[in-house]
Order: structure tokens, then C-alpha cells, then sequence
């Protein structure tokens, strides 16, 4: 778990103008809020923000005049063309304090090469104290026959995690090789004769 410290500016103006202005600047607007507290907005450096944001469910001290906030990002809008940073909502978090994130999940082991894996959930909901979020958590694959699924219930979770996810859902499937079944191949057959 991974928690950076970042230097922001309070906005003293806002609207698309001043957003474009920040931008334009190499800062990033963006908004504090939670626990009560007047939303306070903000500009942080782009770069330094971009390079934080590459760990997931990474925890911000925000320094702004002088005062440290500790947040979790909430909401970060990209431009969909150049992934540029343009807009980020932060929730303020306490320590000791639990909250809901999505972790990742890796996947380990080995499985039944006779199967096409396919991952239908790439990430989990879990409940965690803030300052132990895990980066990623792992789902073991070893024997896992084709045909078969591994689900939510099946991830191996950190000391004092709490699924939040059904613990149903499908994490990896492997299908099985070879496309149509010997059924389906002789319905077509049947169906294409029958025109």
C-alpha cells in the first residue's frame, strides 16, 4: 500500500476557463471531500499526480497552505484521446478507518492447458481498513480444469479484509477448446440441410 504526499493550491476560480488555464499549467483541478467537511478545491501538479495514480487504490497526503489532508481518489476523468489528467475527486480518509475499494486480482498456478482462460472480473470489491489496502490480491489457478470457474469466494484475502463482492461472482472461466460441441455441429448441419 503505497501513501505519497503532494503539494497542492486552493482554486479560487472555477468553470471550464479556469480548468483549461490549470491544465494549460501543468496542474490538474480537482475536489476534497468528506467526513463533514466543506469541499474544498484544489489543483495538483499533473505529473507528479499521473505518476502517483500508476499504483491502484494509492493513498494522497495533499499538502494545501499548510494543512495535510490523507484521501483516496474517488473519480479521476481522463480525456478519452490523449489520457490526459483533467479532473480528480478526492474522499478524505481516516486512519484506522475501513472503506470499500476495488483491488485487482493476479491470478497464479497452474491450469488445465486444455482450456482457453478467460478473465471475466479483473477486479474484486472488498472492504479494508485505509491505510492496508492491498495493491492487488491472488486467486490460485493450480488444477483448474477446463470448463470450470474460479469466483470471488475463491481469492485469497488479506488479515482483516471483507469480501464485498458476491461471493458468486466469476473472477476466470476456462472454456473449453474447440469451439462447437458435437450437438451443436449436427443442429447446424440439420438447420443448413433443412434450407
Amino acid at each position: 500500500m503505497a501513501e505519497i504526499s503532494i503539494n497542492g493550491a486552493k482554486r479560487t476560480s472555477f468553470g471550464k476557463g479556469a480548468s483549461r488555464r490549470d491544465r494549460r499549467a501543468g496542474l490538474v483541478p480537482g475536489v476534497i471531500y468528506g467526513h463533514g467537511a466543506e469541499p474544498q478545491h484544489i489543483s495538483l501538479p499533473a505529473r507528479e499526480l499521473a505518476i502517483a495514480l500508476k499504483q491502484s487504490n494509492v493513498l494522497l497526503d495533499v499538502v494545501v497552505d499548510g494543512k495535510t489532508e490523507l484521501t483516496l481518489p474517488k473519480s479521476v476523468v481522463k480525456n478519452p484521446l490523449t489520457q490526459i489528467l483533467e479532473h480528480i475527486d478526492l474522499v478524505i480518509v481516516r486512519r484506522g478507518e475501513r472503506v470499500t475499494v476495488e483491488i485487482p486480482v493476479h491470478t497464479t498456478g497452474e491450469h488445465d492447458r486444455d482450456g482457453i482462460l478467460e478473465h471475466n472480473n479483473n477486479q474484486i470489491e472488498v472492504e479494508v481498513e485505509a491505510t492496508s489496502i492491498p495493491s492487488f490480491v491472488t486467486l490460485d489457478l493450480t488444477g483448474l480444469a477446463a470448463g470450470h470457474s474460479k469466483y470471488a469466494k475463491d481469492v485469497v484475502l488479506p488479515a482483516g479484509a471483507k469480501l464485498i463482492s458476491d461471493p458468486d461472482l466469476i473472477v476466470v472461466h476456462l472454456s473449453e477448446k474447440g469451439g462447437a460441441t458435437a450437438e451443436e455441429t449436427a443442429a447446424a448441419a440439420a438447420t443448413e440441410a433443412a434450407n
